[in-house]
Formats: C-alpha cells, structure tokens, sequence
C-alpha cells in the first residue's frame, strides 16, 4: 500500500523506523489503517521526537483496542492506562530477561505503546525478537512435534511474592493480583488472528512448563525454545533517545530491556493493548 508516512526498515528479521506523522496529533483513518499494515508487516515501529503525554498516548492506543491495566506497576496520575516503568540502583529493572508482556491472562495484549520519558547517557537499549522469524528457522520436525502443544504461563514466574513482601501495601497488591491471575494456558505456536502467520508463544518471563510433556522433557524442550528465540539474525536492537515512541505488537514478538545503565535511572510510559485468545 501507498504510506502517509516514510518507512525505513532498520532490521532484516522485523523493526521499522516510521517517520513523517506526529503521533501526538489526531490520527485519522488513513494514516491509522497504514499503521495498522505497517504493525503487521514489520512487528514493531520505531518513532523518534515524539513528546507526547499520558493522556494522548492512551488515545492512540486506544485506537488498536480496550487498554490493559498492570496489577502490580504503578501509572501516571492522569492515566491509569499508562503504566510507569521507573529505575534506577535503588529500583532495579525486572524485564531484562525474554518475555512477551501479559501472557499470564486468557486474553494477552494484542500490542503496546511505549513512550521514553528519561533515558541514561548510556545503555538501556531494547531488543524485541520475531516470533515469527523465529518459527520459520525450525526444522520441519520441530515444527510437527510443537503443533498443538499447550504451554502454561504463570504470573508469579516474573513476580514471586518475596519481591513484594517489603510493605503490607505492596504485598496486599500481590496477593490480588496472583489471585485474579491464575495460571493459563497457551498455544506453544500461536496464529497471527490477522495475517495468519504462524509464530513461537512462549517466553522465559511466564512460560513455566508444556501440558503433555514429563518435566524433564518439558525443561529441555523451553530451554531449546528460549536459547533459540535468542539468536541475533531474530532480532532489532533499539538505542533510546528522549521521546522516542516504539508500537509493537505483542502477539508474535518477545523483547528484552537491558539493565546496563544502573545506577543510572531510566522512564518509560507503557500503554497496553488487550487482544484476544491464542490459537
């Protein structure tokens, strides 16, 4: 299709730089559906001098769909929507391991918005990997023996209770939180519900174990799948800059925020898109 923007692929296996539209601005059906195309073709979009605030960063996303509040991460004071990821040496990162976001619910996020507010003078870079990509390198075999797999994800894998246990506030939240969010289960491949592409759903952040496998075999295979999804040739490599806004879509991508740049401190804003159920 004819873009209202530029686009400039910025790696081979997914990721692109999108410039030529102010997302701070209304977005009108047009430029939304190119969007909308450009998300499917290349998984994530990269947008750089975009100085957006809260509560325009929850109407663009609100755009894709119904927006997901986080259980335990705070938000802005003008959005619950947005989501507050704020570290630094006395707050360290937990997202610096390969996960796709939210996939302890039935219904995980579609996509997400992010919006950089304060970046270190070095490092905090983000990765995001193709699922997609990622998929297509297995070998046949692999393939036939993944299909129809189920595999369990598990909220308290990247948040156990001894993380929360520091004030009754924060462990009261937990508590709430693992019980609204039991474990569930998910294709170990999932279908794209728009393209039809085939991609891997599990992620070392929640993924605990595939239903039908003994344990051990369950542990070698997710290991295998984990180590795989790391391999360079899979991914981007995105160097923040202040106001940098990235879209991406959850559903057949993991990512990795490094945590480099302690004690530095680094704030991103994250808007969350619910999607539906993995098939």
């Amino acid at each position: 299709m004819e873009y209202p923007f530029k686009i400039k692929r910025v790696s081979p296996a997914l990721g692109a730089l999108i410039s030529g539209i102010d997302l701070s601005q209304h977005i009108d059906d047009k430029q939304f559906t190119a969007l909308n195309y450009a998300l499917q073709a290349y998984h994530v979009l990269f947008f750089r001098n975009q100085p957006i605030q809260p509560e325009q960063q929850k109407q663009l996303a609100e755009r894709f769909g119904l927006l997901h509040t986080h259980p335990i991460y705070p938000h802005t004071p003008e959005c619950k929507e947005i989501m507050v990821l704020d570290t630094d040496e006395q707050n360290p990162p937990d997202n610096d391991n390969w996960h796709t976001d939210v996939t302890f619910i039935e219904t995980p996020p579609m996509g997400a918005v992010l919006a950089a507010k304060h970046i270190p003078e070095l490092g905090g870079d983000t990765l995001w990997a193709s699922g997609v990509v990622a998929y297509s390198a297995l070998s046949a075999r692999w393939k036939h023996m993944l299909a129809g797999l189920q595999a369990v994800h598990d909220f308290t894998k990247s948040f156990p209770e001894y993380r929360f246990s520091h004030s009754e506030e924060i462990h009261s939240r937990w508590l709430k939180a693992k019980e609204n969010s039991p474990p569930v289960s998910h294709p170990v491949v999932r279908t794209h519900p728009i393209s039809g592409r085939k991609a891997l759903f599990v992620n070392e952040g929640f993924t605990t174990r595939i239903i039908g496998l003994t344990p051990k075999e369950s542990e070698i295979t997710l290991g295998f799948l984990f180590q795989h999804i790391n391999k360079p040739e899979f991914q981007v490599r995105w160097q923040w800059q202040k106001d940098d806004m990235v879209i991406w879509d959850n559903q057949i991508t993991q990512h990795y925020a490094t945590a480099d740049y302690l004690p530095e401190r680094r704030i991103m804003h994250r808007a969350t898109i619910i999607g539906g159920v993995p098939y």
